[in-house]
């Protein structure tokens, strides 16, 4: 038995070659056929017990053939063991490649047999091999033969790995051998040269000598020659074929780095193109080459477009049907550019995120998803921002009357956005002074186009002289062009005689050369300058005080004014005011300050993002460099700068001026710069003689609640409990901005920053000008403030809890209730304690002591925000029982707010979440204990139904006539508070606050409210009565879902219906009857688009996962409509004939836009994270609607291609395709890669038949067809977080589906973890 044993152990190496090689030659002197002597060798392997095929018999022949032995018969012998599997042809090119190459000159017959078998071999199906032992051996053999691990620097290589890399190494080599064959330097690097380096001695001097005597022979010559052109034909063969390409297309999807080498020798051949054509006679295949191989380079999916919507009928058309689907040159197709800059320019909601930066990662999404060039995408984005300024060019009368930001938004963001897409492209190709870049070109014709959309171009009657001033610019320009003028750039000069009538895009185009986007050549493009007949404003040009400025004349009461109104034209003349600003004397500080903040942060479009800069670094001044104080600066170097900082405040707290400062996305770096200086100047205690701060005088009262009320309008600090969290999900609804948030977005911003001058550059998008601080900041650094953050959130969550009579918050409580009730007390209004009918609230006061009810807290104003919450409840809890009258319930309310203007934060929280609770009984609102909004509260709410009747919804009245209306108590009080404050710019600060704070206490309540509030602020300011109206618009949709679904339906309706014909970009498509083409007309303009409702109201929407459900339905039927032709009076064609389907596929591709886009607008990242993990699954695994069972072929193909339209959109959108900008990268990449992931388990997991569908098959095939083709043809970076599990599955139920191009594809997008897959797939 032990010899037996002994005899099925396997010979060594040794032994197994004698063997061979005997039984080579035994077979050979018999003279047997080279199938025969193969079998015979097949029967020697087997009985060694080695598999078949043998790695080792491989290395036996090839090592002998190279070149010990190297007759034609053995080389017959190695193709007919290759032919019948005995040997894997991969195995054997693999180790012939690095012996035979560096020999073809030598060895000519060899190479020659080489080729032969390369071409027979390398493009067949042979090369595959079943996984096992021998394959592994196999996979070591190539990786030891190549030298693959070495090279490239694999840590192990698989079977997949083994075939890519043996085809590059294969192509690469072919071509250097061809181009050093024909007498050119290949390029190679030393470090690859190894490959063909073949360690330890090798027994081939004898040949070499031989062929050294034999190479001068002409037909080793011709041969060589013939190898050459044969190198060309297999090299030619191979990267013609599909396999072949598919390998390569793997190394540069997803080894870039790996295949470098191959463009390197790409651009050898490119460089010696010419003489390798007439050198060689088959020269017309080195062009077939180099196009093969760059097709390989383009990662950009090509679809076969009767796959993409099969059932739609014949699309044997000339046209593109993709083209078709992608709406490039439609109009429709840029709908979100209008969506996000009306969106944006809602300034009661700020974001932290600049819209520089949203823009272009947004155009360049869209100009890659659209498929468009970059003239038309320029060309869209300026059109999106001229409707948005014609939309409200003459602005409702209110305290926020947005023109500004709307300008702000045309001038300034979109050529900052765009200039960001420029540098990019620069920084790619370097800067090339003779050549202008395609996305410059771009720019240059989409604002030589605006030109003939005169309709879109007229200014606003505001910004009318500044258009004709940059007309008339352009005029002098052009006309000392013409005469020859040798300074052209001379344009002080005012020449009467040259005159012209301007519009938006003059205005435009100054804002571009300002930026340096393009030249003043622009000056001379045919119709720019438009000759003056009689001016509109017949105002002479005057001299910009800004000259006198920079002259050197001091800053005085007339030229302070003047500067304040006039914006800045240059950054000399910014530098020159904020070097007076920090370095001039007190006066002087604070006039340049006040300039600062004046019109050139305004309306200074040109140089506004320096301003923005400027200015919110005014906000932190320097510490003195010999200061020793701490890290925020002693509380003596605040107060030197009490003056400076004051009128800062002041000017960022007006009008659009936060708001603006937000779309520059600066919200966290001026919370940032806001904190220091709250936690400073509320530690320190105001003089003993502080009675009111509203009365101009600056203190520090006056600056803290400056501050703080700034710092508070950032973020919603009265949020009700229940817009936290939303029953059944347990999380946010919508991503809000909060503190923390903020914080977190400075700190990262600054970690970028620091990292490199690069990273500054993209972060900011605003070069030099925008430099963060170094530093971190977090709240911890702030303790009062960190304090009062915490007891506001513990106040807004619940009830306040008892304090004891020994408490410090208790004894500031009792001072600030002597002083706001002393008038009372005096009149004997109010007897007795008013907080002890308060058990949870300051017990023990004695209000009544005639020494204490003068006696006025003169606490820091921390201290003394501490106890407000605590004062509230025992008046509010008095008023409630009696004992406080209404009237002095306000009045007292008035006298906090008076005393310190920041307590209005402690009274709008405390209010806030009273409300919420729904625990106070509502109070008669009659006109005798609380103001009575009379006859104006119909005619409000009258009006409010009409506008929302004339966008299609109907809603039910609140307040039945002859019923008094009844609010609240904490809202009746709120209110009754807010129509007190004088409508005066130096309370603005305050009125940031009030008017928001009504608009979500409103909203936070079951209670109908706003209508009433609306119509006490309209009886006290009737100017503002339109303003009033339209912002108690929103009202109903907060707790109405019927509501919310009507204006759903409308915006859906209003678009599609209208944009059935029409093919210029600026043509109705639908955008104008969505949002409007204008709603103001000296008052509201009726009918009121849904669209703009919907912007308008979306944030009201407390149940947002509704909306999206409610959208994806407006989708299915809208496709569903479509498809059966009946939706709307289209073009007659509709009805019959072959384009209907197309017409209606490009259709549905727009509803899926338009869904997504308001689904994003509305609920944010959170939704769209919702409708990818839940919403969507859920519709599809639900069972069909009644109305649309058995919907046909082509309305369930349809449904499918839309709902994964929207899908996508959403995704891209938020996602984008290539994010390169690291803000967002923070704010929204990290979700990502699980939600995606989680979205296509789920299709894997129904492909693989887990999980049972509910929807029609056609609409999920369709769906997943068309979800996936998107994703691999614009998104393909997603699939890298895929798992490979999960893509296999999907690929194999994409081939059950015929879709095989797509499959592959898929896997080829799959990342490195694929690679081995579609190999073997292709093998």
């Amino acid at each position: 038995m032990a010899a037996d044993a002994a005899g099925l152990v396997p010979a060594g190496p040794g032994d197994l070659e004698r063997r061979v090689m005997a039984s080579v030659k035994a077979s050979e002197a018999r003279g047997d056929p080279p199938l025969l002597r193969a079998v015979e060798l097949a029967r020697v392997v087997a009985g060694e017990g080695a598999g078949i095929p043998s790695a080792d018999l491989a290395g036996i022949l090839v090592s002998n053939l190279c070149f010990a032995h190297n007759s034609p018969s053995l080389w017959k012998l190695l193709g007919q063991a290759m032919a019948s599997r005995l040997l894997c042809p991969l195995h054997v090119l693999a180790l012939l490649t690095p012996r035979v190459l560096p020999q073809r000159r030598a060895q000519p017959e060899a190479y020659r047999l080489y080729m032969e078998l390369m071409k027979c071999n390398v493009t067949s199906s042979s090369l595959s091999m079943e996984a096992g032992p021998n394959r592994d051996k196999i996979t070591k053999s190539i990786d030891d033969a190549l030298q693959l691990s070495k090279i490239y620097g694999f840590c192990g290589i698989d079977f997949g790995h083994a075939v890519i890399m043996f085809v590059l190494v294969v192509v690469t080599k072919l071509i250097d051998s061809i181009i050093e064959d024909c007498g050119f330097p290949s390029g190679l690097a030393e470090v690859q040269e190894g490959v063909y380096a073949i360690e330890g001695p090798q027994p081939m001097d004898l040949d070499v000598k031989r062929a050294s005597t034999e190479k001068q022979s002409e037909h080793h010559e011709q041969l060589r020659r013939k190898n050459t052109v044969m190198a060309l034909d297999v090299l030619h063969m191979m990267v013609a074929d599909r396999k072949i390409q598919s390998f390569l297309r793997l190394i540069f999807l997803n080894m870039p780095e790996k295949f470098s080498s191959l463009s390197q020798r790409l651009s050898s051949i490119e460089a010696h193109k010419m003489a390798l054509e007439n050198l060689l006679p088959a020269g017309q295949k080195i062009n077939g080459l180099l196009i093969n191989i760059r097709g390989v380079c383009s990662s950009e999916y090509q679809p076969n477009n009767k796959r993409i919507l099969g059932v739609l009928g014949n699309t044997r058309s000339s046209g593109s049907l993709l083209g078709q689907l992608t709406g490039a040159g439609r109009a429709a197709c840029w709908i979100i550019f209008d969506i996000y800059v009306e969106n944006a320019i809602d300034g009661k909601h700020l974001s932290g995120i600049s819209a520089i930066e949203v823009l272009k990662e947004m155009t360049k999404t869209l100009q890659v998803l659209n498929e468009a060039s970059w003239q038309e995408t320029f060309k869209a984005l300026w059109i999106s921002a001229l409707r948005l300024v014609q939309r409200a060019r003459e602005p409702l009368e209110g305290p926020i009357p947005h023109l500004d930001a709307r300008l702000c938004m045309l001038l300034a963001l979109i050529p900052l956005s765009i200039a960001a897409i420029l540098k990019e492209e620069s920084d790619v190709f370097g800067a090339e002074v003779n050549k202008i870049l395609p996305r410059r070109q771009g720019l240059i014709s989409s604002l030589q186009d605006l030109i003939q959309y005169s309709g879109l171009l007229v200014p606003p009657s505001s910004v009318m002289n500044a258009a004709n001033a940059a007309a008339s610019k352009a005029a002098i320009f052009k006309a000392n062009y013409k005469a020859g003028v040798g300074n052209s750039n001379m344009m002080g000069q005012t020449d009467s005689s040259t005159k012209a009538v301007g519009n938006m895009l003059h205005l435009i185009i100054e804002a571009c050369i300002s930026r340096n986007l393009i030249d003043t050549s622009a000056y001379l493009w045919p119709g720019y300058v438009v000759s003056s007949g009689p001016l509109k404003d017949t105002s002479l040009p005057q001299e910009s005080p800004w000259l006198n400025f920079m002259q050197g004349v001091p800053l005085s009461g007339p030229l302070n004014d003047a500067l304040v109104a006039t914006p800045a034209s240059s950054v000399a003349e910014l530098d020159r005011l904020y070097n007076i600003a920090v370095n001039g004397s007190e006066e002087e500080k604070t006039a340049a300050a006040k300039i600062l903040c004046g019109a050139s942060l305004l309306r200074g479009w040109n140089i506004q993002e320096h301003v923005v800069d400027m200015v919110v670094k005014l906000l932190s001044p320097p510490l003195p460099s010999n200061s020793s104080t701490s890290t925020h600066g002693s509380v003596s170097h605040y107060l030197a700068q009490m003056s400076t900082l004051n009128v800062i405040l002041l000017g960022v707290s007006y009008g659009d001026a936060i708001h603006i400062l937000s779309l520059y996305g600066m919200v966290p770096d001026v919370a940032a710069a806001l904190m220091p200086l709250c936690e400073a100047f509320g530690s320190i205690a105001p003089p003993p003689n502080h009675k009111s701060t509203i009365l101009g005088e600056t203190s520090v009262y006056t600056v803290f609640s400056c501050a703080f009320l700034c710092l508070l309008r950032l973020w919603k600090f009265y949020k009700p409990p229940q817009e936290y969290c939303l029953a059944g999900r347990g999380g946010s609804v919508r991503l809000e901005l909060t503190l923390d948030y903020l914080l977190l977005m400075r700190n990262n911003r600054v970690e970028l920053s620091n990292s490199s001058a690069a990273n500054r550059d993209s972060c900011n998008n605003k070069g030099s000008v925008n430099e963060v601080h170094t530093q971190p900041v977090y709240i911890d650094s702030f303790p009062k403030l960190r304090s009062w953050h915490f007891q506001n959130q513990a106040c807004i969550a619940s009830t306040l809890s008892g304090l004891c009579n020994k408490n410090p918050v208790h004894q500031v409580a009792n001072k600030i209730l002597s002083m706001i009730c002393r008038k009372m007390n005096k009149g004997g209004i109010l007897s007795g304690n008013v907080s002890s009918t308060s058990s949870s609230s300051v017990s023990g006061s004695s209000v009544s002591a005639p020494d204490d009810s003068y006696q006025r807290p003169t606490v820091p104003a921390w201290e003394f925000l501490e106890a407000v919450p605590f004062v509230l409840e025992a008046v509010l809890t008095a008023c409630a029982h009696g004992r406080l009258s209404s009237r002095d319930l306000t009045t007292s309310l008035r006298d906090l707010v008076d005393f310190l203007p920041a307590s209005l934060a402690a009274i709008v929280s405390y209010f806030s979440a009273e409300i919420t609770r729904g625990i106070w009984k509502p109070v008669p609102m009659n006109g005798t204990e609380w103001p009575s909004p009379g006859a104006a509260l119909h005619s409000i709410e009258a009006e409010i139904k009409e506008i929302l009747a004339s966008a299609g919804v109907q809603i039910h009245s609140c307040y039945p006539r002859g019923v008094p209306p009844m609010l609240p108590l904490p809202m009746a009080a709120l209110v009754s508070l807010t129509i007190t404050f004088k409508l005066d710019r130096s309370l603005e600060y305050i009125q940031g606050v009030i008017g928001q704070a009504l608009e979500n206490c409103a909203g936070g309540s079951s209670w109908p409210s706003m209508p009433i509030i609306g119509a006490l602020w309209t009886q006290k300011v009737r100017r503002w009565h339109d303003f009033i109206t339209l912002s108690c618009m929103r009202s109903p949709f907060g707790g109405d879902k019927d509501a919310v679904v009507q204006l759903i339906q409308s915006c859906f309706s209003s678009f599609l219906q209208s944009s059935s014909s029409g093919s210029d970009i600026t043509a109705n498509r639908g955008v104008g009857a969505l949002l409007g083409d204008s709603i103001t007309n000296q008052g509201l303009r009726l009918p009121m688009a849904p669209g703009f409702i919907y912007l308008r109201t979306c944030r009201t929407f407390h149940d947002t996962y509704f909306v999206s459900e409610v959208i994806l339905k407006q989708v299915i039927e809208w496709a569903h409509k479509l498809a059966n032709g009946w939706s709307f009076k289209g073009p007659p064609q509709l009805k019959s004939g072959r384009t209907p389907l197309s017409c209606a596929a490009s259709m549905a591709h727009q509803v899926a836009m338009l869904g997504g886009g308001l689904l994003c607008i509305a609920g944010g990242p959170l939704v769209v994270q919702v409708l990818y993990e839940e919403t969507l699954p859920t519709l599809l695994l639900s069972a069909r609607e009644q109305s649309l069972k058995d919907p046909g072929p082509v309305s369930s193909t349809l449904q499918g291609y839309a709902l994964a339209n929207m899908l996508f959109f959403c995704g891209s959108l938020l996602w984008g395709a290539d994010r390169t900008s690291p803000v967002m990268k923070l704010s929204f990449l990290s979700r990502r890669p699980r939600v995606v992931r989680t979205h296509m388990d789920f299709i894997a997991g129904v492909l693989d038949g887990h999980i049972l569908l509910g929807c029609d098959p056609g609409t999920w095939k369709a769906y997943v067809s068309c979800f996936v083709f998107l994703v691999v043809k614009f998104v393909p970076s997603w699939l890298r977080d895929i798992k490979l599990d999960t893509l296999k599955k999907i690929a194999a139920g994409l081939r059950s589906w015929h879709e095989h191009d797509l499959a592959l594809s898929l896997l080829e997008r799959g990342g490195p973890q694929a690679i081995s897959v579609v190999v073997e797939t292709l093998l």
